[in-house]
C-alpha cells in the first residue's frame, strides 16, 4: 500500500457513524466551483408568465388559484435553471417569493421520475431552521404537488410527538419538509433513509448556519445520492454557508436578483426615541390601530409579559416564542393569520420564514442588536409587493447603538422624539381600534355547589393546594383542625 500523501490526514469514525462522502467532483470538462468563481447571473426584472418559463399548465393552474398569477422576480430568475435540473444557488431578500421558486421544481422533477414511492424513503427533500417555517413551507407545496397528482407531503420537526411523523414515512413521502434535528433523530432510528432522495433544498441557509445546524445538514446531504439535484436559498452568503455550496452544489448557477440587504421600496422606517416612564404607553398607542400589528421582544418573558399587559389594556394580542409548546405556537398564529387576533407579540422566532398577509406595522419594542436581524424582523411586513411601516422604540441610553444597527442596515428612518399622544404615532397607526375587554373568568363557587369534586382549590379557596385543607394562618393549634370530609367522603381524623 502505498504511503498517504503529504499533509494527509487519516480521519476515523466511531462505529456506527455512517461515512462522511467525499465531495462531489464536476465531470473533467468543467471547473470545480472551488477552482473558478460561481456562474452568477444578476437577472434584470422582466415581464413574463409561468407557462413562458416552461411551468406545466396544472401548477400554473394553481398558482392563479393561490393568487399568484405572474411570477415574482425570483421565481423568474430561477425557474428555467431549476427546471432544467441544474444545481442553484437563489440569492434574494426576505419576502421575496423564494418558497414558490424551489417548490416548483421539486414537484415537476418527482412527477416526471419513474421511481416509485417506497416507504421509509422520500423521493424529495427541504431542509428548513424552525419548525413554524416547515410548516409553512409544506402549506406552499401541497396545492402545487396535488395539483401533479402528489398526494404525499409530510413534515418532520422537533416539539411534537414522533409518532404521526414515523407512520406518514412508512407510508411513503413524495415531499418531505424537515428540520435537521428530528430528521437525524429518525433516520438514526431506521425510520428515514435518504438514497432515494431526487432533488434536495436548503432554504434560509443562512439561517440555519446562524442556529449552528450547519454540521447536521453536511451530514444529511452526505446521506443523499451524489448525482441528485441540490438548490440552496438564502438571504446572504457568508463564509459558512459559502462551504455548504462549493461542497455539495455540483457547478451551481447563481440568481441574484437584487441587492439581499434592501429593503422593499413600499417599506417605510420611523425610530422613535422614548422616555423610559413613556415606554408602555407609546408601544400601546402603536399596538391600537385596526389593522395587523407584529411587535419583536428580546426576551421569552417580555412577549409574555407584552402580550398579557395589552390584553388586559383591551387590545387583544398574542405572544410567539421558544417556551410555548408546538401546537399552542400554531394555535397562536394561525388565529393572527386569519385575523381572530391583530396583534402578535414575538421573539425572533418568528423573524424568519412566517409570512402571514398583510401585516401593516412592525414594532422593534426592544430593538435587535445586528443588523442582519433588524432587516428579517423588518421584512414581515412589505411582502411580495405589499405597503408596510416598521417603528423602532428607543430609549436615549440605546441611541448610539441603535443608530450604529441601522447605519449597518442601510436604512435611513424618520426619527422623531415621542411620548403618549403623539401626533407621529397617531400618523402611523390611523384611527385607534375599539378597545376589547375579556370577560372575567365567572367564580367556580356556584359550580362547586353543583358538583364538589369539579371544584377549583385556588379559586374557591376551600381547599389549599393539591386539594388539602387549608390551614389557618399562622398554622393550626391543636384542636382546631377544620372539620372537612376525607378523601372517601367520611369524617376526617382531629390530630391527637
Amino acid at each position: 500500500m502505498s504511503p498517504a500523501p503529504t499533509g494527509a490526514r487519516r480521519r476515523g469514525r466511531r462505529p456506527g457513524q455512517p461515512p462522511i462522502p467525499a465531495p462531489r467532483r464536476a465531470p473533467a470538462d468543467q471547473p470545480t466551483a472551488s477552482a473558478a468563481a460561481f456562474e452568477v447571473v444578476e437577472t434584470p426584472v422582466e415581464d413574463t408568465t409561468f407557462a413562458e418559463l416552461g411551468v406545466p399548465a396544472p401548477i400554473v393552474a394553481a398558482l392563479e388559484r393561490a393568487g399568484c398569477p405572474t411570477p415574482f422576480p425570483i421565481q423568474a430568475a430561477t425557474l428555467k435553471s431549476s427546471l432544467a435540473g441544474r444545481d442553484v444557488l437563489g440569492r434574494a431578500r426576505t419576502g421575496s417569493g423564494k418558497t414558490a421558486a424551489f417548490a416548483i421544481p421539486i414537484v415537476v422533477a418527482v412527477a416526471a421520475s419513474t421511481k416509485h414511492r417506497r416507504p421509509n424513503h422520500p423521493r424529495s427533500l427541504v431542509l428548513v431552521p424552525t419548525r413554524e417555517l416547515a410548516a409553512q413551507v409544506a402549506a406552499t407545496i401541497d396545492p402545487i404537488a396535488q395539483a401533479m397528482g402528489l398526494r404525499r407531503v409530510a413534515v418532520i420537526h422537533g416539539g411534537v410527538s414522533q409518532g404521526p411523523q414515523v407512520t406518514a414515512l412508512r407510508q411513503g413521502v413524495d415531499v418531505l419538509v424537515a428540520c435537521p434535528g428530528r430528521l437525524e433523530d429518525l433516520i438514526q432510528q431506521g425510520h428515514c433513509r435518504l438514497d432515494a432522495v431526487e432533488v434536495c433544498v436548503l432554504d434560509e441557509a443562512d439561517h440555519l448556519a446562524d442556529l449552528g445546524f450547519l454540521p447536521a445538514v453536511k451530514r444529511i446531504l452526505g446521506q443523499t445520492p451524489e448525482r441528485g439535484q441540490r438548490m440552496l436559498f438564502s438571504a446572504t452568503l457568508d463564509r459558512a454557508v459559502d462551504a455548504v455550496v462549493r461542497r455539495y452544489l455540483d457547478n451551481p448557477i447563481t440568481h441574484s436578483v437584487d441587492n439581499v440587504d434592501a429593503t422593499p421600496p413600499d417599506l417605510e422606517h420611523h425610530a422613535f426615541t422614548v422616555a423610559p416612564h413613556d415606554k408602555a404607553a407609546v408601544v400601546r398607542e402603536l399596538a391600537s390601530g385596526r389593522e395587523r400589528s407584529l411587535l419583536f421582544t428580546r426576551t421569552k418573558h417580555g412577549a409574555k409579559k407584552l402580550a398579557k399587559d395589552l390584553t388586559a389594556g383591551g387590545i387583544p394580542a398574542l405572544d410567539l416564542h421558544g417556551n410555548l409548546s408546538q401546537s399552542q405556537r400554531d394555535r397562536n398564529l394561525a388565529s393572527f393569520a386569519d385575523g381572530s387576533t391583530r396583534v402578535l407579540v414575538a421573539t425572533d422566532i418568528a423573524a424568519r420564514g412566517i409570512h402571514v398577509d398583510d401585516i401593516a406595522l412592525v414594532v422593534h419594542v426592544d430593538p435587535p442588536t445586528e443588523h442582519k436581524a433588524y432587516l428579517h424582523r423588518s421584512g414581515r411586513t412589505a411582502r411580495a409587493g405589499a405597503k408596510g411601516t416598521v417603528v423602532t422604540v428607543i430609549l436615549p441610553d440605546q441611541v448610539r447603538d441603535v443608530a450604529s444597527m441601522i447605519r449597518q442596515a442601510g436604512i435611513r428612518p424618520a426619527s422623531a422624539r415621542v411620548g403618549p399622544g403623539a401626533r407621529e404615532t397617531a400618523a402611523l397607526t390611523g384611527p385607534f381600534a375599539e378597545p376589547v375587554f375579556r370577560p372575567q373568568a365567572v367564580a367556580t363557587v356556584q359550580t362547586s355547589r353543583a358538583n364538589p369534586s369539579r371544584a377549583n382549590p385556588a379559586r374557591t379557596g376551600a381547599n389549599g393546594r393539591y386539594g388539602r385543607p387549608a390551614q389557618p394562618s399562622g398554622g393550626a393549634r391543636r384542636g382546631q383542625w377544620p372539620a372537612t370530609s376525607g378523601a372517601a367522603g367520611g369524617p376526617r381524623r382531629r390530630p391527637r
